[in-house]
């Protein structure tokens, strides 16, 4: 694998304030500047992005758009985590639900009308659902599927269609279709990652055997599969760039991989001197943006 690391210089993003502990694990979001150079991609200016929230759980980054950021919050002093808008541009932090139960997993809806997310409800069960709010926080929010339950991870395919990781099911990959909550299963063990290819493929993780995880793209419509490339041995959390290459991390080093230049996975960038040792998941923006979370 090439390397090609940069040093970076760490800023901070809004102010310090201290809490006390929770379950949830402590993970923080950092903003770094993409660009790119020949067949590869350099990283720059990175930003501390949850700076209000230092001591708790922030995770699964969603660009709204260029220059807002959906994410999970914990907060330590609190027992549910809700949803938080950040708006890169003007440096400010929205609360936008504050309920009972946790909300997980922001994406916005196919209308851009409303953001999604996994609800784990307050029964004795822990129900999760897929539910939805409107972005402009008019209503409470109500169900995607009324009587669907064990949704872990989500991607909207389509105005009807959601691709799902479904809990209850061994970790199945399960099309549900919004207009008769009917659903498909269509593959066992997957990862909780997923995408859209800029050709309008659903890319995902099959873990096959413990050691055997690939990267693989299904067609929506013909549901015919085809393998991509390995998965970097132990991660399953990706991104698609807006030239259909992939990035996915080991620790504190980016990876990049473009189904249609050859070579395997080549490293792009070290993070460690920022103090990023563990990423996981990554949100990519269309102008050049990456949304990187250390830990979790």
């Amino acid at each position: 694998m090439r390397k090609n690391s940069l040093p970076l210089l760490l800023s901070v993003f809004c102010l310090q304030i201290a809490f006390g502990q929770m379950d949830l694990p402590k993970t923080q979001v950092y903003l770094l500047q993409m660009e790119k150079a020949d067949s590869t991609y350099l990283f720059k200016h990175p930003l501390l992005l949850t700076s209000f929230n230092p001591d708790g759980y922030n995770n699964q980054p969603f660009f709204l758009s260029n220059n807002e950021l959906l994410l999970t919050v914990g907060k330590p002093e609190e027992h549910q985590t809700d949803i938080y808008l950040l708006n890169l541009q003007r440096k400010t932090v929205l609360r936008m639900t504050k309920t009972p139960e946790s909300e997980y997993s922001p994406k916005t809806t196919p209308d851009k009308l409303y953001f999604s997310v996994v609800r784990v409800e307050t029964d004795a069960e822990r129900t999760q659902r897929l539910w939805k709010y409107p972005l402009d926080r008019k209503d409470k929010g109500s169900p995607v599927f009324r009587f669907l339950r064990g949704i872990g991870y989500y991607h909207w395919i389509d105005a009807f269609r959601v691709a799902l990781f479904n809990v209850a099911e061994v970790n199945y990959l399960s099309l549900g279709d919004l207009r008769d909550e009917s659903t498909k299963h269509l593959a066992p063990s997957v990862g909780r990652c997923f995408a859209t290819s800029p050709s309008g493929r659903l890319v995902f993780v099959h873990k096959i055997t413990d050691n055997n995880w690939v990267i693989k793209a299904m067609d929506p419509e013909t549901l015919e599969v085809e393998v991509i490339v390995k998965t970097i041995p132990g991660s399953e959390d990706f991104v698609i760039m807006p030239d259909g290459a992939l990035l996915m991390a080991k620790g504190s080093r980016l990876f990049r991989y473009h189904p249609k230049e050859p070579g395997d996975w080549q490293e792009v960038a070290d993070l460690k001197g920022i103090g990023i040792t563990h990423v996981t998941r990554l949100a990519a923006s269309n102008d050049g943006k990456l949304a990187v979370v250390n830990g979790g």
